[in-house]
């Protein structure tokens, strides 16, 4: 992984400074050099609406000055690894996510107000969307995770209980999702028992490469890019996750290893999505990065 002598964290600070949005450059900091958890906030708050939500290209896919959910589920999960998703922000968050939501209560994975501006093929922009675990799991479980308290939440955790509890078939990002919630909603019993069951419909349903060695064996799931696998790592992105438990250690150690090597000559790690526009994948490789790394850091591997 490391080349020259450098560590894995030297390195990807040379990519993270070449190549990185302010905000990414200054998480990095923050993660990794002892730098403050200010400056990551003010960073952030560029990407601010003016209704509570987020959004200039937050989430790189989904361009455009709008607020969209997928923004602000990124923005909150930013100000939750600084210590910061409290407070008169959160609450104002909190307000776009009710003015936002469904009729159920929940979020769409893309509002209609993004029509208009670009957007990734992917991400289809409809007039009455539905409301999508996707969307409103990875919110729900960082604000129940951080003890936010707001009537927004009630409906949208039973939403988020439905859609885990009846998923019959899913895809790759559908289960992150789902951990998400699963690893933040304060009823913990119920959690471990859906999780137990949502683990053995990601193995039945080969959602995940256990032997990355064989990935050309694994289907990719319909409608991702060629070579657009999940490994256990995407799972259980750190050892307290509740997916942590769908892999025995040998497969989470394969895992590990691969996003290790992973690391490429430029000190950063690539992205498996479809790139549809140069500058989004130039502005995901940061974050994919600093995931990486946070990731790498979690299990005790060596990174610098």
């Amino acid at each position: 992984m490391a080349g020259n002598g450098e560590s894995s964290l030297a390195r990807a600070g040379q990519f993270v400074w070449l190549t990185a949005r302010v905000l990414e450059q200054r998480r990095f900091a923050y993660h990794f050099l002892d730098g403050g958890a200010d400056p990551v906030e003010t960073a952030l708050a560029a990407y601010a609406g003016g209704d509570g939500g987020f959004g200039h290209a937050l989430e790189p896919d989904l361009r455009g000055p709008v607020s969209q959910p997928l923004h602000t589920a990124h923005a909150l999960r930013v100000l939750e690894t600084i210590g910061r998703c409290r407070g008169p922000r959160v609450e104002r968050v909190c307000r776009y996510l009710t003015e936002v939501s469904a009729k159920d209560g929940a979020l769409p994975a893309v509002h209609p107000s993004q029509r208009g501006y670009p957007a990734a093929p992917f991400v289809p922009v409809v007039d009455d969307p539905p409301s999508e675990l996707l969307a409103t799991g990875p919110v729900v479980g960082v604000l129940h995770r951080n003890e936010v308290w707001h009537a927004w939440l009630f409906r949208a955790t039973d939403f988020c209980w439905a859609a885990v509890e009846s998923l019959e078939t899913s895809h790759p990002y559908e289960v992150q999702a789902a951990v998400a919630f699963l690893d933040g909603v304060p009823d913990r019993p119920r959690a471990r028992a859906a999780a137990d069951r949502l683990g053995r419909l990601v193995r039945s349903q080969r959602l995940v490469v256990l032997d990355p060695s064989r990935r050309e064996e694994v289907p990719v799931a319909p409608g991702y890019a060629p070579g657009e696998h999940h490994f256990a790592y995407d799972y259980a992105r750190e050892p307290q996750s509740l997916a942590r438990g769908w892999f025995t250690d040998e497969e989470m150690a394969r895992s590990l290893d691969f996003l290790a090597a992973e690391q490429q000559e430029d000190g950063g790690w690539p992205v498996r999505w479809r790139v549809w526009a140069p500058g989004t994948g130039l502005e995901a490789r940061p974050l994919v990065t600093i995931e990486a790394l946070l990731t790498l850091r979690a299990y005790g591997r060596e990174i610098g």
